[in-house]
């Protein structure tokens, strides 16, 4: 399954994460700018170690590399919480940071990164953490990368450019049903197939906000296209998901491991998380403020 894995996380590491900050909207610390500029560097030894044999003092020293490199970018969530917070004590904040929703994704796509880094260090040094074997925390580096930091964020573009109830509530219940899931980890498979219900909602209401909303104002058909596969392809995969966290739970028969990350990881990875930022970012390159759809409220 590395096979198929590794290059997935490889796509998280070198384009979904450094394209993605550039997307993220407020005010931007000297830290985070160099930190942004400098990802694909650091993002190296995190590909290295996946390329590495499991259990050596290289493998594991080249993954603590990238999770200090994930670690510094969720340390900038406490200032710029703050920074909201003081600017929207009676209600949201004003721009530059969007409405609470949009703000509440954005910071949870700057603190899930360090959770593929944490669990990359230990499943390169080949030890287990809190009890997960080492199949479990390779796959929860992709998972990360993609069910975290892209989702988070593209859930909170969304609510920025139409700030409706379909993306509010996109915008709310991702970071939710992320953390659900996490925690589902550490419970039992009940707590994740809730987790899993949640955020597969929360998935459901980007690709609805993305579709009707989003793409349909989107200036060109590039963008246009883009978005309407991001949309389309959420569908599936997150049924997928939603099908093999049931099977988890009930013991019905579901879709094996590998074959979830032939399908589901894969259509998250390309045809949601890639497609994605590449339409934002081409949104982005069109106007330095924050896109605006006819139906925003």
């Amino acid at each position: 399954m590395s096979t198929l894995v590794d290059p997935i996380v490889m796509l998280g590491m070198f384009v979904i994460v450094p394209v993605g900050l550039r997307l993220i909207d407020g005010p931007q610390p000297a830290t985070l700018s160099l930190l942004r500029r400098l990802w694909p560097l650091l993002a190296v030894p995190g590909a290295v170690s996946l390329w590495l044999p499991r259990s050596t003092a290289a493998a594991a020293a080249a993954a603590a590399v990238y999770a200090l490199a994930t670690s510094a970018l969720a340390l900038h969530v406490p200032a710029r919480l703050a920074g909201a917070l003081s600017r929207g004590a009676c209600g949201d904040p004003p721009a530059p940071y969007g409405p609470w929703p949009a703000e509440i994704a954005v910071l949870t796509a700057l603190v899930t990164p360090s959770v593929a880094g944490l669990a990359l260090v230990f499943e390169r040094a080949g030890h287990e953490l809190f009890g997960f074997d080492l199949d479990i925390l390779a796959l929860t580096v992709p998972h990360f990368h993609f069910a975290g930091f892209a989702a988070a964020l593209v859930a909170g573009l969304v609510c920025r450019a139409d700030d409706g109830p379909a993306a509010r509530f996109a915008a709310l219940s991702v970071p939710l049903g992320t953390l659900l899931v996490l925690l589902g980890y550490f419970v039992d498979d009940w707590a994740e197939l809730m987790g899993a219900l949640v955020l597969t909602a929360g998935m459901w209401a980007v690709a609805l906000a993305t579709w009707r909303d989003v793409r349909a104002s989107a200036p060109d058909p590039a963008t246009r296209a883009l978005l309407a596969v991001s949309a389309a392809v959420l569908v599936a995969t997150m049924t997928l998901a939603l099908s093999w966290a049931l099977g988890e739970a009930t013991g019905l028969p579901h879709p094996s491991a590998t074959w979830m990350a032939a399908t589901h990881g894969l259509g998250n990875a390309l045809g949601f998380a890639l497609c994605s930022v590449l339409a934002w970012h081409r949104l982005r390159a069109r106007s330095t403020r924050p896109l605006r759809t006819e139906n925003a409220g």
